[in-house]
């Protein structure tokens, strides 16, 4: 049932496997516990926003054509009939060549169609005032439905509320919000080197490291992580682990299941699993090829590198996009920012494999240069030292010192 180790299977064919996992389900929040969570249904607005005319500049509102010709050698006459009060609907109706007093944000009131600036006239006495400039039709006022009007579709599922997203809401009314639940990731480390962070290390072991920095990662993508602990390198605990985790989960990472050492058990286990199928295992990537992506229970299993820096990378490239997917974010796969950079150093890299390059960004003059960090895909500083990753296309051999690269800036 499983797939020869390293018969690889090319990155985009990865993603291609992303809609066969099920989203998870959707809950109701109230609007302040909406940031940062993903929309689970299409947000219609059932009101105009913001429902009236207003002013958006402190000034006078009048009938743009009352003001036509006018300039500081000779300004129009205007009769000011009152003043708009903050939070009212006036009852003042105004006519060719009358003006009303009005502050930003202000109901326009019946007639006007534009506001004077404060700055453009002067009251001459109580009720007279001189216009020194013409204003146009529209001119420093928003129209009832200039924002949004009852009936269109103000957000799209599938989006990240963020605090903008929020005051929309809350200009349409919107108390409760329907969003996707966040996924539960279960994270278990394997090896029989590894130790909890609170023992001190014996010789030939090391302190579990990816149970940490995965579950940073998973709450970085939107997530929710759930920690399984150390698993032994013995199949009956590894496979009651996994079992657990993957009926409590949405989905499930085994770190250092994908080694060349310990394979062929992480492999016995996943197939020990209800409905377990191995979809991939191997992907033409550096580093990260001995990745694993298994499907049990209509669920994924990770098994992701036990190097730091080769798991997180992985994860960054790779599942966070299945956790978006999982999680209703339709623009997940779509979020990553580059930085155009100019390259320091040459950078080799072999045909038929995509090379990310971990790498730190300095400026200097106005410009962004790109510096590779040396050091092999265990040791953590190459990744706490790298501001993003430089992507080569396994159609390219290399890329010189001096060229334009775009960088992926680490999420």
């Amino acid at each position: 049932m499983t797939k020869e180790f390293f018969t690889v299977t090319p990155q985009e064919e990865v993603f291609e496997l992303i809609p066969g996992f099920k989203t998870v389900g959707k809950e109701t929040v109230s609007l302040q516990e909406t940031c940062g969570r993903i929309l689970a249904e299409d947000i219609i607005s059932g009101i105009d926003v913001p429902g009236f005319a207003r002013a958006t500049m402190d000034g006078y509102a009048v009938r743009a054509a009352s003001t036509f010709g006018a300039s500081e050698s000779g300004p129009a006459y205007l009769t000011i009939s009152g003043r708009v009060d903050m939070g009212c609907t006036s009852n003042i109706n105004i006519g060719p060549g009358q003006a009303a007093r009005i502050a930003t944000g202000g109901m326009l009131p019946k007639g006007a169609d534009a506001v004077v600036m404060i700055e453009h006239a002067a009251e001459f006495d109580e009720t007279g005032l001189e216009v020194y400039k013409s204003v146009a039709p529209g001119t420093n006022i928003v129209a009832a439905d200039e924002d949004f009007s009852g009936g269109q579709k103000v957000l799209a599922a599938g989006a990240t509320i963020r605090p903008q997203e929020m005051g929309l809401l809350a200009a349409i009314g919107k108390t409760g919000v329907k969003v996707f639940k966040k996924p539960l990731i279960g994270i278990i480390s394997t090896g029989d080197e590894l130790v909890e962070i609170d023992r001190e290390p014996s010789p030939g072991q090391i302190r579990d490291v990816n149970t940490y920095s995965l579950f940073g990662w998973t709450l970085r993508a939107g997530a929710r992580p759930a920690t399984y602990g150390i698993a032994e390198d013995n199949y009956e605990h590894l496979l009651e682990i996994c079992s657990r985790a993957l009926y409590e989960t949405d989905m499930l990472l085994i770190s250092g299941g994908s080694s060349v050492g310990i394979r062929d058990l992480t492999l016995e286990v996943i197939a020990a699993l209800p409905d377990s199928k191995v979809l991939i295992h191997g992907i033409p990537v550096r580093p990260g090829k001995p990745t694993i992506l298994a499907k049990a229970r209509d669920k994924a299993i990770w098994g992701l590198p036990g190097q730091i820096a080769s798991a997180m990378v992985v994860f960054d490239r790779v599942v966070a996009p299945f956790i978006g997917h999982i999680g209703g974010n339709a623009l997940f796969s779509e979020k990553n920012y580059r930085i155009p950079a100019i390259l320091t150093r040459n950078i080799p890299s072999v045909h038929g494999r995509t090379d990310y390059v971990r790498t730190r960004i300095l400026e200097k003059n106005g410009l962004y240069y790109a510096e590779p960090v040396r050091g092999p895909s265990g040791l953590i500083r190459t990744m706490v030292e790298a501001d993003g990753l430089i992507e080569i296309d396994m159609n390219t051999e290399g890329i010189e010192k001096g060229e334009q690269v775009s960088v992926i800036a680490l999420r």
